[in-house]
């Protein structure tokens, strides 16, 4: 019979595998991995072990887009965090429960799951979880339609990172105070964030974080008026997500590549780009990019004269909406619907 201590090896040594396929984007291997793990931990048995593994099978489904089930092991990983006493795993998983309830276009629910994180990590100190959580938070304030909140915790988080010598870190604030410049129509702001993060992200290597960082610039010029300029620079963003196999980037560069030919008076080319993004975005369950999509569709729709197709994507987009129970969202589509 394998010895408890033999146990935890296994534990430990499958673990750091499993790491190692998470680092490299091979998620469903990760979860293969890991869902052994979570037997060996219950048959040690070790309940802090068991927790750290529910909630690393919960990351493992976040990246496998299934985002109901990732709630529960959160939920799961949260009730043993809270029974066994471990503050740090609290923490932890009401973190990655605000990261799953964003997912899901639960964005008032989000914030209430990071704001009792981040109090946890400022108890314990942990400066980078706490830095991690605030930033999370600071850009659902952009989605509430919050920006200068937004930006009051993103001047904080600045300046936090920079005493922790956070330099990949500090890159992605300056790309959320770009995103927030941006909703408050301070584009040439904007652009100039957006373009202090590009430089630290390409000496870092963050190839992901460079292609949000493109992809916030190329909205920025689209709002400057300057579509030509935006659609260059989204192709080269697209590019990038389908050799990394980002297929939620993927969708949402087509959604906003559609949105630029619609702006350039290219419609046909701007609907069949739309109806890509839409079926990753059904593929993925993704109902946040759905609706976002299908305004669009319905817009371009209006503008053609063609009400009855126009209806049908804003209806689409209610029931949706309806699903998610998130007010801000189902305001945006009622705006859609009155304005038809």
């Amino acid at each position: 019979m394998t010895q408890p201590c033999n146990r935890v090896s296994v534990w430990e040594e499958r673990r750091n595998e499993a790491n190692t396929y998470y680092k490299q984007g091979k998620f469903q291997e990760y979860l293969d991995l890991i869902t052994e793990n979570l037997q060996l931990a219950r048959a040690i048995p070790d309940r802090a072990r068991e927790g750290h593994t529910l909630n690393d099978i919960g990351l493992a489904y976040l990246e496998c887009w299934q985002p109901q089930k990732a709630l529960e092991c959160f939920h799961q990983a949260l009730a043993v965090a809270v029974e066994i006493g471990n503050i740090q795993a609290e923490a932890t998983a009401l973190s990655n429960l605000g990261s799953t309830c964003s997912r899901l276009g639960k964005l008032s629910q989000a914030l209430e799951y990071f704001e009792k994180a981040a109090q946890i990590f400022r108890d314990l100190q942990d400066t980078p979880g706490e830095v991690s959580t605030l930033n999370d938070m600071a850009l659902i304030y952009v989605r509430l339609g919050e920006p200068k909140r937004s930006l009051l915790l993103q001047n904080q988080i600045l300046a936090m990172r920079r005493l922790l010598g956070d330099f990949s870190g500090e890159a992605t604030t300056l790309n959320g105070m770009g995103f927030a410049y941006n909703a408050l129509g301070q584009f040439e702001l904007a652009l100039h964030y957006l373009e202090q993060a590009l430089p630290i992200q390409k000496a870092a290597k963050n190839i992901a974080g460079e292609a949000i960082t493109l992809n916030n610039i190329a909205s920025t010029y689209l709002d400057l008026g300057q579509p030509k300029q935006a659609l260059l620079i989204y192709h080269q963003v697209l590019l990038t997500r389908q050799a990394m196999c980002d297929r939620p980037g993927e969708a949402t560069t087509l959604n906003n590549i559609g949105f630029t030919y619609y702006k350039l008076g290219s419609h046909r080319k701007g609907l069949k780009l739309y109806k890509q993004a839409l079926t990753i975005y059904q593929h993925l369950g993704d109902s946040l990019g759905e609706i976002s999509t299908l305004l669009n569709m319905g817009n371009l729709y209006v503008t053609t004269k063609r009400k009855k197709f126009a209806l049908m994507c804003y209806r689409n987009a209610q029931e949706l909406a309806e699903q998610i129970e998130e007010q801000s969202i189902f305001e945006k589509v009622k705006q859609c619907m009155d304005a038809l």
